[in-house]
């Protein structure tokens, strides 16, 4: 029997990765739900009710990519790759070896893509045409709409600032990932608002050093290895704070 057969499934945070997560699981046939969740409230309790109703039928629960904000039964598993299991595959990975299900081209790249961003496509033979072709589903599926597509060059052209190496931008909102598309290829990128920032690239993990007490209070998050990101989730932070943590990045 498929141990997926007895098992429910928790979408987190919409992005390419998840919707392809999703049509696997339609595929499979398995069972899961579908909150419509984006990375700011992908959290555990949005399935309170499954995952209750999971215990009580002692069904395992796998929740993918939510961040544990209540108490979790024996039943739960924790699918992610950020943070502390950053040294995981990706959570498409995961749960295609889960359903016994083998990567095609598609998934491969798209694991790639979440897991190491376009280097980590690079790193698996990705041709220019690939790469475009997901970084803009991607973007889709974060929810970005062509007026974010012109202010992250709008911000570009108007709120970047080169320290070294480092670029550094002042998006007008929190969609970042058009504003790195379009700076890539870069060695580090540091995009923020008033709310959060996120620095993407070399040196990331003596970013995520400097922060190891926030990213383990769940304040901030990190993934990618060495080359990867390191960011605050958004509104823990004053607008003073996040400056005064973008000068300690500076002095990297």
């Amino acid at each position: 029997m498929n141990k997926a057969e007895d098992s429910l499934f928790l979408l987190g945070g919409y992005d390419l990765e998840m919707l392809t997560i999703r049509g696997l699981l339609e595929s499979r046939k398995a069972d899961y739900a579908d909150r419509r969740l984006n990375w700011q409230n992908a959290v555990a309790s949005s399935y309170r009710k499954e995952i209750s109703e999971a215990e009580r039928q002692r069904r395992t629960v796998y929740g993918i990519e939510l961040r544990e904000d209540m108490s979790l039964p024996s039943v739960y598993r924790r699918i992610d790759h950020h943070n502390d299991l950053s040294h995981l595959p990706s959570a498409l990975e995961q749960v295609a070896e889960i359903l016994d299900f083998p990567m095609d081209r598609h998934m491969q790249l798209v694991a790639a893509n979440d897991r190491a961003y376009i280097p980590g496509m690079l790193q698996i033979g990705a041709a220019p045409e690939e790469i475009e072709r997901i970084r803009r589903a991607d973007r889709k599926a974060q929810g970005v709409t062509e007026e974010d597509e012109r202010l992250a060059e709008k911000a570009i052209a108007e709120n970047r600032e080169d320290v070294g190496d480092l670029y550094i931008v002042r998006a007008f909102n929190s969609r970042f990932s058009p504003v790195c598309d379009r700076l890539f290829p870069y060695r580090r990128l540091l995009v923020y608002t008033d709310s959060e920032w996120v620095y993407y690239g070399e040196k990331a993990l003596q970013v995520a050093a400097l922060f190891e007490k926030e990213i383990g209070e769940g304040k901030m998050f990190c993934g990618g290895g060495e080359s990867g990101y390191v960011g605050t989730s958004q509104n823990w932070y004053s607008q003073k704070e996040l400056m005064e943590m973008i000068d300690r990045i500076k002095r990297l």
